[in-house]
């Protein structure tokens, strides 16, 4: 439960707010101030400790009409406050409680307010309407000038000019650094990080967006960027049944020359800046939730964190059985014993296990009912993957089945889209599963903007080129991108990477084998991902065979909880290497991986409380340099006191487990 512990009136302006064009706000440790402008348009300045980060910010708002919002308009009063509370996630991703403690301008013109929050390590602003009628919102301007030789990690889309394959996104592009003025006509994904060098970074995202398109950036003249956004969309092509994706993807045929028709008493998402002078302070910063609107359910008890076993990515590829390995009861009940010994909540019945295009129609050889009786036995959950588009025009009926079931989640994919009506399935689905019980994990997803504080059962998203993307190329989920992530798309939520696997390679022997894939990179970085990256339903990709022949290995990952009390940032520079510890109850996790440079680290243990500690340590063998697999785990003691040096071989990583004795 959320409680307000102070809220009082602060003083930003020398003027009446009545006559008041220029307005201040200053974060709660006053190293952040904004200085907001109001004419001609509305913009501001961000300095830190009295330098300028980013000299204008422009914001404003254009309606159909033609009216502009936030262009020429009177002021009608203003109100200023501060907020210091504590948030208490229902689903503790980083950590158990989060401070949000911010100061707040509201500027309130004739129809419509503009809110600016500044905190210690970010500022955001809103518009919010009040008028009568729903409007139409042509488009919105989200324009940052930029200092010169600023980079930015851009994960750019392909670009296509045709209006079916402009906006089709499931965040899966790579994030490689360039200079903020060679974006150009190209448009990237949120978030998105800007290198200030000297100054430090920024990164840009949103939150609480509902009933809206998601933001994306494209370039401007003079070192600028500029928002842009998907179009409304007025008709999809038609899929014909039997050709590729025609029970999943659906692409736009004609949009309209605008962005979104909404209510006209309303809020618009909120636009964040994060401000960091190291590359740590992007790994537990939690804007985005503290931003998001809160949980809306009433009751919450059921949602339940948690590994799963999944059975696609390892093609079902289970050996030394009597019956043929596939999609069929007997694999899944492999699968579902597999988890019962291991103490896993769940398995996932991937693509497969349904008649394309009906969610009520199980494949040959698959009874759902059946397996959630033996699942239940094994006091072992299914969550069932769903095509969305069937999902949604099954979706009263679907539910119903699945509550009856006995499923306990959805994995929902392939939405690829992030228009006004693609979000608007996000909110309507995460409802109808709430009021049925079920959590869910979307994929082919867009990137987290604070659905899953509103919707709680909302437990992860992929939206990321994970893991999966090793079955088919080495250009992806490689260690670089591996280490670029958590300062990137993890920030913005939880994030669906799917790691775990058992076959892990050097460069030199890596092959992209779809059917009996493999990792890039070594044993230890998989190991280390557990640890590492936020997930509360968190994947072991491969099959249950392999681990139980790695039970060392299986052992640790099984042992690394989902969820956390406290999340506490070690080292780490994007794209290099990047260490962090972990608190769950009265266990330590402490993780760390490298991209393909070879890399020393020392450890420091003094965020340990006093005493004698046992370390249970995974490390990367002398020979995984030239084998992935190669590892060594290690048993000592050690107390806060201590430091501790790690070597990680290219493409390595470093993982412990440390309790009392």
């Amino acid at each position: 439960m959320k409680k307000i512990t102070s809220l009082f009136l602060i003083l930003f302006t020398s003027f009446s707010f009545l006559q008041a064009q220029d307005q201040e706000l200053a974060s709660p440790d006053n190293n952040i101030w904004i200085g907001i402008t109001t004419q001609p348009f509305l913009h501001y300045t961000i300095k830190k400790n009295g330098k300028i980060l980013l000299p204008e910010v422009r914001a404003t708002m254009t309606l159909k009409n033609g009216k502009i919002l936030a262009k020429g308009d009177k002021i009608k009063g203003h109100k200023v406050n501060t907020v210091k509370e504590t948030i208490t996630p229902t689903v503790a991703v980083k950590n158990a409680t989060i401070p949000n403690h911010y100061n707040e301008l509201v500027i309130k013109y004739k129809n419509f307010k503009v809110a600016f929050r500044a905190y210690n390590d970010a500022v955001a602003y809103r518009f919010i309407t009040n008028f009568k009628d729903s409007i139409i919102v042509k488009s919105e301007q989200f324009k940052l000038q930029l200092p010169n030789k600023s980079t930015a990690w851009f994960a750019q889309l392909d670009n296509k000019d045709n209006v079916q394959d402009r906006w089709m996104n499931s965040y899966e592009h790579l994030y490689l650094e360039k200079p903020t003025n060679t974006l150009g006509s190209s448009t990237a994904e949120l978030p998105l990080l800007v290198n200030l060098h000297e100054e430090g970074k920024i990164l840009i995202t949103e939150s609480d967006l509902h009933d809206y398109p998601g933001l994306y950036f494209t370039g401007a003249k003079n070192n600028s960027l500029k928002s842009i956004f998907p179009p409304r969309v007025k008709t999809n092509r038609k899929n014909v049944k039997g050709q590729g994706g025609w029970d999943r993807v659906v692409h736009p045929k004609t949009v309209y020359p605008y962005i979104a028709k909404t209510s006209g008493k309303r809020t618009f998402p909120w636009r964040i800046i994060a401000i960091a002078d190291k590359d740590i302070q992007l790994l537990n910063n939690e804007i985005v939730y503290k931003l998001a609107e809160p949980n809306r359910l009433e009751n919450t008890d059921w949602i339940t964190p948690g590994q799963v076993a999944w059975d696609w990515w390892n093609h079902w590829n289970i050996t030394g059985v009597d019956f043929k390995a596939g999609i069929n009861n007997q694999t899944y009940k492999y699968y579902i014993d597999f988890a019962a010994r291991h103490n896993l909540p769940y398995i996932i019945m991937d693509d497969g296990w349904y008649m394309l295009g009906d969610l009520t129609q199980e494949s040959e050889n698959i009874d759902v009912a059946e397996l959630s009786q033996y699942a239940q036995s094994k006091d072992v959950g299914i969550i069932l993957w769903c095509s969305w588009l069937t999902l949604d025009k099954q979706m009263k009926e679907v539910m119903d089945l699945f509550e009856k079931w006995n499923i306990k989640g959805i994995k929902v994919d392939f939405m690829n889209r992030d228009d006004q009506d693609m979000v608007n399935f996000y909110w309507r689905c995460a409802k109808a599963a709430a009021e049925h019980h079920l959590i869910v994990d979307y994929h082919g997803s867009h990137k987290p903007a604070g659905l899953n504080r509103t919707y709680p059962n909302v437990i992860n998203y992929e939206g990321v080129a994970g893991l999966e993307n090793d079955k088919w190329t080495d250009k992806m989920a490689t260690p670089t991108m591996a280490v670029t992530l958590p300062f990137t798309r993890m920030f913005a939520g939880p994030m669906d990477y799917t790691p775990g696997a058992m076959r892990n390679a050097q460069k030199r022997d890596f092959k992209a084998i779809g059917d009996y894939p493999m990792s890039l990179g070594t044993r230890c970085q998989q190991l280390a991902m557990y640890v590492l990256y936020d997930a509360p339903l968190q994947m072991l990709s491969d099959n249950p065979t392999i681990y139980e022949k790695n039970p060392k290995s299986l052992q640790f990952i099984t042992s690394v909880p989902t969820t956390w009390d406290k999340t506490i940032p070690l080292a780490g520079k994007i794209g290099q290497y990047f260490a962090m510890a972990r608190k769950k109850g009265k266990q330590y996790f402490v993780g760390a991986m490298t991209n393909w440079d070879a890399r020393d680290l020392t450890i420091d243990f003094s965020f340990l409380p006093p005493g004698d500690w046992q370390i249970v340590i995974f490390k990367d063998g002398v020979n995984a340099d030239r084998n992935g697999i190669d590892f060594k785990k290690t048993t000592s003691t050690i107390s806060n006191k201590d430091q501790l040096k790690i070597h990680m071989a290219p493409g390595g990583g470093w993982a412990a487990r440390i309790s009392k004795p």
